[in-house]
């Protein structure tokens, strides 16, 4: 058999675990095909396994905060209200037959000769090894146990990757062989969704059983089979949602429920639970660390091979600081945040103006974004306060076109501040916080309550559902009158909307949020699931930023090419200084009363066409697979809602 060769085989697994050695780093044997020591010596079947972990790693720098194998930058955030823009599933085409041009592309080619990490290569070289590690003695069953089991959880990791997106894929559970074996040997349909849900369950149920509820310290971000308990958790509330249960199936529902509460008890039973410390759980490592329970690992290695570093503390950073000011958070997010009393605006004890829109918040609010005049901490600076303001240069100016953010200003006038450290460094080797090894907490134990919330929500556990929701908001500090905010428990419907608002705050910018609004079918109410839970459609909206704009005295707006609010050579501004000694949280309010005006930044979405609005497509929530893969795999269905060269679909995901 040919394989397929493996070049830099370990670049990317770097710290990803404690447990890793640097002459396993330095191991370049060749894991793509069928290698008889890989299966059979203890260190390199563990290599092997340690191999396929690297394969689903982010890349060096990425700048999701939560990684997902679908999500194409942050496009999939930028089909929500998180971040603004244009991708190719909120475009307004006019005419469905565009569509098929934005077939997401993640399906892959079953299966390419290249060496290309993608879904089918990845599924190869976890069949190889379960195929062939039973074969050898050399191990001891508790030692094949436990790589198997970690193997398993990735290949269902994987097939319910492909499932929420496009429903029923081929089930491939031995080594293909893409070259020797012809057309035949790959030529595998597109299985049942139904089918598919249960040979993912299937291989969770065997990683669950095969390995340790939870790793030690020195085996941190290996996956757990309190892991796979949580992951087959949230595939079983997937699978219950409407997207695939139109109907309401109450079986299906139940089954959530049960997994999600086995992996809740697992969990809480091994340590896990809500971290009090909110704002800084995300640099916790090891058994510090409660909340992670499935955990990506990085460093600050500054160059070479073993490079793995965290690209969001770059990228939320400000460009004045070196930062890429890249992450840019849309005023809807602003204002989907509760008041400190859990309650919204229109029905809190607490007043709400859009002049001072962070006054009395959610206290996640405050660590989630860094805005005009607030605290955003780093290593050379404790005291560091944002300023974004902006002015006309000119009487005659059309635009705002000076800035106190000299370097350049991100998207929004708003910046992400969660998962940012206050001990990131500006100084580096760089100079641009580009270095960072914060984990990535792609599960989080948060999650997992809110999934099971939402599944007794969905099972008229409506007390229990209710407790679930508060215990995350007593945790994050709001006031505890009224069910933390929340009010009487009230219907189904209401704890389901309840509990699916409270995941768009928790989980936030956390990759979370696309997949709820398809798998609730949120974008529009075609489906009348909007209607039904009180939320609001996507469908012809803009998202918006923000501009700060300084005031004079008389309460019009400053022109000038100066900036009015830094101190000149004769030791006053022009207007007033924005950062006396000793300044505080009364003298940023004092700005905002007197001297700052708020103005709504239209420029976020796309201006041209001039009527540029969100538009979703109800093909979207059952992707169609790209053109280029059915000319190659001819015996693959095209979804349905989607064309081909064959005609119109016929794989119905329903099933």
């Amino acid at each position: 058999m040919k394989s397929l060769k493996i070049f830099g085989l370990f670049a990317s697994l770097v710290v990803l675990m404690a447990s890793c050695k640097d002459d396993f780093l330095e191991e370049k044997r060749d894991f793509g095909g069928f290698n008889e020591q890989s299966y059979s010596d203890p260190q390199l079947a563990q290599q092997y396994v340690d191999y396929v972990y690297s394969l689903f790693l982010p890349a060096n720098n990425a700048t999701s905060l939560n990684w997902n194998l679908a999500v194409n930058g942050d496009n999939f955030s930028k089909t929500t209200e998180e971040f603004g823009g244009s991708t190719d599933w909120n475009k307004p085409w006019g005419n469905v037959s565009y569509l098929n041009s934005h077939a997401l592309s993640y399906f892959g080619t079953p299966l390419p000769s290249s060496v290309n990490n993608n879904t089918w290569t990845r599924i190869r070289q976890i069949n190889l090894f379960l195929d062939n590690v039973d074969k050898y003695n050399v191990m001891t069953v508790e030692q094949k146990k436990q790589l198997k089991g970690q193997l398993y959880f990735w290949r269902a990791f994987q097939y319910f990757d492909l499932v929420r997106l496009y429903g029923g894929v081929p089930i491939v559970l031995h080594a293909q062989n893409p070259i020797g074996g012809g057309t035949a040997d790959i030529a595998t349909p597109r299985s049942k969704t139904s089918e598919c849900i249960t040979q993912i369950v299937a291989d969770l149920d065997s990683a669950m059983q095969m390995l340790p509820a939870k790793w030690a310290d020195s085996n941190w971000g290996r996956i757990s089979g309190a892991a796979a308990a949580a992951e087959k958790g949230r595939v079983l509330l997937t699978w219950a949602s409407p997207l695939f249960n139109p109907n309401d199936d109450q079986a299906r529902w139940e089954q959530a429920y049960q997994a999600n509460k086995t992996a809740f008890d697992m969990l809480k039973s091994n340590g896990f639970g809500l971290d009090p410390d909110w704002a800084n759980m995300w640099f916790k490592k090891g058994s510090a660390n409660t909340e992670g329970v499935i955990v990506y690992g990085f460093n600050n290695v500054v160059s070479g091979d073993f490079q793995r570093n965290n690209g969001w503390e770059n990228a939320a950073r400000p460009r004045d600081l070196n930062g890429g000011g890249s992450l840019s958070p849309t005023k809807q997010m602003l204002d989907i945040f509760p008041m400190k009393d859990g309650k919204m605006p229109a029905s809190s004890k607490y007043a709400y103006s859009d002049q001072k829109f962070y006054k009395d918040r959610d206290p996640r609010f405050y660590n989630t974004f860094a805005y005009n005049g607030s605290l955003w901490p780093y290593n050379e600076d404790k005291s560091f306060r944002l300023w974004t303001y902006m002015w006309k240069k000119t009487a005659n100016s059309k635009i705002y076109d000076a800035s106190t953010e000299v370097v350049g200003r991100n998207g929004t006038g708003i910046y992400m501040r969660k998962a940012t450290s206050p001990s990131a460094s500006k100084n580096n080797a760089n100079g641009d916080f580009k270095f960072s090894a914060t984990p990535y907490m792609e599960m989080r134990f948060a999650e997992v309550v809110l999934n099971l919330a939402e599944a007794a929500a969905a099972t008229n556990r409506l007390d229990e559902s209710m407790t679930l929701v508060t215990s995350i908001r007593q945790r994050a500090g709001l006031e505890s009158a009224d069910n933390y905010g929340l009010g009487a428990v009230g219907s189904r419907d209401q704890m389901i909307a309840n509990v699916l608002r409270e995941r768009r705050i928790e989980l936030a910018f956390e990759g979370k949020w696309f997949f709820d609004l398809r798998r609730w079918m949120l974008f529009n109410d075609d489906h009348h699931t909007v209607t039904r839970l009180g939320f609001k459609s996507l469908n012809g909206t803009r998202r918006t930023g923000i501009f700060i704009v300084p005031l004079k005295a008389d309460g019009t707006e400053y022109v000038g090419t100066a900036d009015p609010m830094i101190a000149g050579s004769n030791g006053s501004a022009i207007i007033v200084n924005r950062q006396p000694a000793g300044v505080n949280d009364a003298y940023i309010d004092e700005l905002y009363s007197k001297y700052f005006k708020i103005v709504v930044k239209d420029d976020v979405d796309p201006v041209s066409p001039a009527d540029w609005a969100f538009t979703w497509y109800d093909q979207y929530y059952y992707f169609g697979i790209n053109q280029s893969v059915l000319n190659v795999s001819t015996y693959l269905e095209q979804t349905k809602g989607w064309d081909s060269q064959k005609g119109a679909g016929t794989f119905d995901p329903l099933l």
